[in-house]
């Protein structure tokens, strides 16, 4: 199966589940006219998945898109400092929302399939000392939202009421389910 990603986040999840995966990706430009936010990630991820789909039409391409929405705005990957503190300093002390995109494709086996999960995640308060500290860790840079519930920001989080694997990247669980659901032989399966 071709992974349209270069997370190392996503590449672990599917791996771990046993999946074995070839990288392949493409530049695009990561935009959605799409007016609902789910419907703007899952755009953007479908996007992502075609373009390297057209390319390799007889294979399995999977890829994702996460984002972190709070008051109905989109938290992308910070550009510098001043971005992780702006989003942190959003998120302290609420609950916003983590939504994964995935999508799967097989163009030659008229396989084109794009779902969501979303996930709540609780923020204890974070002071300033707090966020410097995790700038110097440099693990929000690159992303969403500024912090890896997997990593050193998992520190911020009291609480999340969903899937875990989805507020870290990929939801495993939710793509499981949704293979057992397509018409694919068990072998074809077996061989992703």
């Amino acid at each position: 199966m071709i992974l349209a990603s270069n997370s190392p986040r996503r590449k672990e999840i599917l791996e771990n589940f046993g999946f074995s995966l070839e990288i392949k990706t493409k530049n695009i430009e990561e935009i959605s006219d799409e007016k609902e936010i789910i419907k703007k990630v899952e755009d953007i991820a479908r996007k992502k998945v075609m373009a390297v789909a057209i390319d390799n039409p007889n294979e399995f391409v999977i890829g994702a898109d996460t984002v972190v929405v709070i008051d109905d705005k989109i938290l992308g990957k910070p550009k510098n400092e001043k971005d992780i503190y702006e989003m942190l300093h959003l998120l302290s002390g609420r609950t916003h929302q983590v939504i994964t995109s995935f999508s799967f494709i097989n163009i030659s086996k008229n396989i084109d399939i794009k779902d969501s999960q979303i996930s709540d995640v609780s923020f204890k308060n974070i002071s300033d000392e707090e966020i410097k500290w995790y700038i110097d860790t440099k693990e929000p840079f690159d992303k969403a939202g500024s912090y890896g519930i997997q990593g050193k920001g998992s520190y911020f989080v009291e609480k999340i009421d969903g899937d875990f694997f989805s507020v870290m990247g990929f939801p495993i669980g939710k793509f499981v389910r949704t293979l057992a659901n397509i018409d694919i032989s068990l072998e074809e399966i077996k061989k992703l």
